[in-house]
């Protein structure tokens, strides 16, 4: 039987029953006798037994009922096709059954309206799109990752991610990385950080500041006790670790914020705000510290009906309408009140995954000390750049007062916020300073003369009513914000205006501005009190109402006039600081910090970027700090535990993109000599540093009895210098697996009795022996007078090295000192800058290697760019799984040959290997390479501030002060780095700015 006839036999018995079978040959011949008696024996008929009627006609009567259903089911419209010649059929006929012939459009029509039952109807876009079911969409997909009140902005904008339990936009869909840095630079630049997570602390301040020390320590900087920071005149930021576990087990860096004292009160309140990932692990150590283990179950709030209204609301509302509800022309009946068995739905605004009865408010037993969560509590704006105080100042104006505030009868207590302050005369004079502070702003050059992390509280007016038509870019001017001042120095509210200020006496308010700061009093706010933030929100005016006042207007376009008192929004304004570390280009990045409180962020939003500023997003947050030359959290913290997890989930999604190259398109790292291009392994990197730097002073003091030990055995010894490193023989233990082969220091280490012995014997240092058995995580150090002192040694130069930095001498670099210094400081890591002295772009993940003498000498050349790194050999390729060829025997008799698929991803000898990666366990990563490894970079580009490639990372402190202390002084704190793509080193001089 051919093909064919095989398909459409196939078609044919496709809904007939199981037990009905036909011949599948046409051949005639078979009906003779012998069928008859098969026949016989399938009908259960034996001519030597008798029929039993009954049974035969109820089988027959299954089996006629099962052929007539297979006839009636039609599974397809392909019956209706086929009955139609080959020339008449179109395709078009199975969507449109006009197309077929009148006598078959019936039959058509019916598996049609069978098919469209089956199948769920789909809404309109229309319908998808009205307001209420848009709503009830975005709130449900709010459930499961959190939205930012910007996000329907950005996801038109952006390309979105989810990324700690957020949608956040990650880069725009537009080319716009050069605009974002010059906004940075020369303009501003908008950022959206309303993810990061607020905690509160209310209590004595005392037993807070008690509690918060064991977070903290002063070898790092300045702690949450600062005298500057516990005014609450400047933001802080600090580094937290775990409870009294300093300087192991960080957590990762915070800022925190103070709110000014009051008088006659001992309870201090505090912010301290953190990043999504280091949030819980932050709260658990307050709790912890503050003793605040009770949680607070907040009570379920029942959602009041329209009709339901308090009566002290009730002057505010517009009269009920009548009970009556008419049928109006052009509403459908569907979509009356009547009918709705509900409140209609509100936005979600804040967290939209946590459930109502998730504590979050915990309280201590035995203080008055309170921790709660402020997340999406706050929304929280960034301008970076040294217009942002320009952008600030033609966007937000000082609350507006009016006359009648003043004569409000004391006795009606009003719903709103404001009125209620307007009758303190004490609320208005800090108003008034205020405002005079904000509009001394415009009088300020650049945002980087503003003392850093300035606080400053204010009052605003709703500033979508000062909404420009268009967007219009804002641009300083010195003579026209002292002409603004003069006029802001008394508002309306307050009198005449003051046409000719003393331009003089502004210039020094002005130097005092920038010299001092804001005093204390100016840097109260009312958002710090929760019932006036739950007051601003909830008697915000809907942009509905917005745009009627608007279309009111008797001249389109025209300004609107102070509105109601529901516009009045408390903001605090923190100054956050630029580039406060190295030599050049300090103040770079700085800018302000916008709080506000919850649903306002849109009606802010919208008004910054009217102002011509850039948005950015994580990525441009990103290299925001890499051009300030600051780490960023989580990319650069690998001994923190969101560090940690960050890097094995950037390692899994490298590792899966290379994986899903093709074997012949991957680059082969085991050739290239890089043994993890796709993470940092720094606890081995420090462990065989330690043990480096513990063979080297062994060797200075006592170099006879180093030749002894090796002449008795010692399994274990390599000679690290500045030339080509050494490889050596480990002796292989009977009970171990390992066999005897040349491997480099460090590579087959393994921890069964007869290898540990080797190792006693090979060290005389009980030390290292203890050290090797017990090992620890390795640790980034953030002392900051050793810092200094490991930075002057570095020979701190400008960004290409052209001239040096004139600093105070440190103390002398020689063999005692280093030890002094590694006997505190020893396995630990610290964070370097590093800039090519030639062309070049460094990359994730490179290398950087110590040169040899020989490099040093290579600097002479101009032409020369650095060495070349030897190929290595790929030693795993030979072990994977060849093509193997089987024969197998078809029925006519010949061979044919199944050639087996080579497995790339197996290996008899190593199952979890890669082709073109080495696999685990890693050799020794120092003296792997013709060139001694030092450490990894883990933030690379070329740097449009320095006008060349800059890398940053961390590296050895052992093994950078092992190779400062070999290099002459005009060569100190020159290193090589090499890309994991690259066989190609490049000159690099190392910066630790402190």
């Amino acid at each position: 039987m051919s093909d064919a006839k095989a398909r459409r036999r196939e078609i044919k018995l496709k809904n007939q029953p199981a037990n009905v079978q036909y011949p599948v040959s046409e051949d005639r011949s078979h009906f003779t006798g012998k069928l008859l008696q098969d026949c016989c024996n399938y009908c259960i008929i034996r001519y030597t037994f008798s029929l039993a009627a009954g049974s035969f006609a109820r089988a027959r009567a299954a089996e006629v009922k099962a052929m007539v259903k297979a006839v009636r089911k039609k599974s397809a419209s392909c019956h209706l096709f086929s009955a139609l010649p080959k020339h008449m059929r179109r395709r078009a006929m199975s969507h449109n059954t006009k197309r077929l012939p009148r006598r078959l459009q019936e039959m058509a029509t019916k598996l049609g309206a069978k098919k469209k039952k089956q199948e769920s109807k789909k809404k309109s876009r229309k319908a998808r799109r009205r307001h209420g079911n848009l709503l009830l969409e975005f709130n449900r997909r709010q459930r499961k990752n959190i939205w930012l009140e910007t996000h329907v902005w950005h996801a038109k904008r952006f390309h979105m991610v989810k990324k700690w339990g957020y949608c956040l936009g990650d880069r725009p869909t537009y080319k716009c990385y050069r605009p974002c840095y010059r906004a940075m630079s020369n303009h501003c630049l908008l950022q959206d950080l309303s993810y990061y997570c607020c905690i509160e602390l209310l209590g004595e301040e005392d037993k807070l500041l008690a509690a918060l020390s064991q977070l903290t320590s002063k070898d790092t900087g300045p702690s949450f006790a600062a005298g500057y920071c516990l005014s609450g005149r400047r933001q802080g930021s600090v580094v937290v670790y775990r409870a009294r576990q300093y300087p192991s087990q960080p957590l990762g860096p915070v800022t925190f914020l103070w709110r000014p004292p009051e008088q006659g009160l001992n309870q201090r309140q505090l912010w301290i705000w953190a990043h999504p990932t280091l949030k819980q692990d932050l709260l658990t150590e307050l709790q912890y510290v503050c003793e605040c283990s009770e949680p607070v179950i907040p009570p379920v709030v029942p959602v009041a009906l329209p009709a339901e209204v308090p009566s002290s609301e009730k002057t505010m509302e517009l009269p009920n309408p009548s009970p009556v509800i008419k049928q109006m022309s052009g509403i459908k009946r569907k979509s009356s009140c009547s009918d709705k068995s509900g409140p209609p739905a509100k936005k979600i605004i804040g967290d939209g995954t946590r459930s109502p009865t998730t504590p979050v408010m915990w309280r201590s037993r035995t203080s008055t000390t309170v921790i709660h969560d402020l997340t999406m509590e706050i929304v929280r704006y960034r301008l970076i750049g040294p217009l942002s105080h320009t952008v600030l100042a033609e966007t937000l104006e000082a609350a507006t007062i009016f006359h009648f505030c003043k004569n409000v009868d004391s006795s009606v207590q009003s719903s709103l916020w404001w009125p209620e302050h307007c009758k303190d005369e004490a609320m208005m004079n800090l108003h008034k300073e205020q405002s005079e502070i904000f509009g001394l702003l415009k009088g300020v050059y650049s945002t980087g003369e503003i003392p850093p992390g300035t606080v400053l509280g204010l009052n605003v007016d709703d500033p979508r009513v000062t909404l420009p038509t268009k967007k219009v870019k804002a641009l300083p001017s010195i003579k026209q914000g002292q002409a603004v001042l003069s006029a802001h120095l008394v508002l309306g509210s307050w009198g005449p205006l003051l046409l000719h200020a003393d331009v003089p006496e502004v210039d020094e308010k002005v130097k005092q501005l920038i010299l001092n700061g804001v005093s204390e009093r100016c840097c109260q706010s009312f958002l710090w009190d929760r019932t006036i933030r739950n007051n601003v929100t909830e008697n915000k005016i809907p942009e509905q109402e917005l745009n009627r006042m608007k279309s009111d207007m008797l001249v389109p376009g025209s300004r609107l006039q102070p509105m109601t008192l529901q516009g009045r929004v408390p903001v605090l304004l923190v100054h956050q600081p630029g580039k406060q570390v190295g030599h050049e280009m300090n103040t770079w990045g700085a800018g302000w910090d916008i709080l506000l409180p919850k649903g306002w962020g849109m009606a802010f939003w919208v008004p910054l970027v009217y102002r011509g500023v850039r948005q950015g997003g994580l990525h441009m947050t990103l290299k925001h700090s890499q051009n300030k030359s600051s780490p960023n959290f989580p990319h650069d913290y690998p001994d923190c535990p969101a560090g940690i997890k960050f890097q094995e989930e950037q390692e899994a999604q490298l590792l899966d993109k290379f994986k899903r190259h093709p074997p012949a398109k991957r680059t082969n790292y085991i050739k290239l000599g890089c043994l993890a291009p796709f993470r940092c392994p720094w606890k081995q990197l420090a462990e065989e540093w330690e043990v480096i730097s513990a063979e080297e002073s062994k060797e200075t003091k006592e170099s006879t009895d180093t030749d002894t030990v090796m002449e008795e055995g010692a399994t274990l010894h390599q000679d690290v210098t500045s030339t080509t490193p050494q490889r050596l023989t480990v002796l292989s233990s009977p009970f171990c697996s390992l066999s005897t082969q040349k491997l480099p220091l460090l590579s087959v280490i393994c921890k069964c009795q007869t290898c540990m012995q080797l190792l006693f014997f090979s060290f005389t240092h009980m030390s290292v022996f203890l050290f090797l058995i017990n090992i620890n995580l390795s640790l980034v150090f953030r002392n900051r007078k050793s810092l200094r002192l490991l930075s002057g040694w570095c020979r701190p130069t400008t960004s290409r090295g052209q001239r040096a930095c004139r600093l105070a001498q440190p103390a002398p670099l020689n063999q005692s000192t280093v030890n002094s210094f590694l006997s505190a400081h020893g396995m630990s890591l610290v964070w370097v800058r590093l800039s090519l002295l030639s062309k070049g772009k460094p990359e994730l993940h490179g290398m950087v290697c110590v040169p040899t003498l020989e490099d040093l000498k290579l600097l002479h050349d101009p032409q020369c760019t650095g060495p070349l790194e030897p190929a290595h050999k790929d030693h795993f390729k030979s072990k994977l799984k060849r093509p193997q060829k089987s024969k197998k025997a078809t029925g006519t008799g010949q061979q044919v040959q199944v050639v087996t698929p080579i497995s790339v991803e197996s290996s008899s000898s190593t199952p979890n290997s890669v082709f073109g990666l080495w696999p685990d366990p890693l050799p020794s990563i120092t003296s792997h390479c013709s060139r001694v490894t030092l450490g990894w970079i883990t933030q690379g580009d070329f740097s449009l501030t320095a006008g060349c490639g800059e890398a940053l990372g961390f590296v050895s402190v052992s093994g950078l002060l092992s190779t400062l202390l070999k290099q002459p002084m005009e060569h100190r704190g020159l290193l090589l780095l090499r890309n994991p793509t690259s066989l190609h080193y490049r000159f690099v001089k190392a910066n630790i700015e402190v």
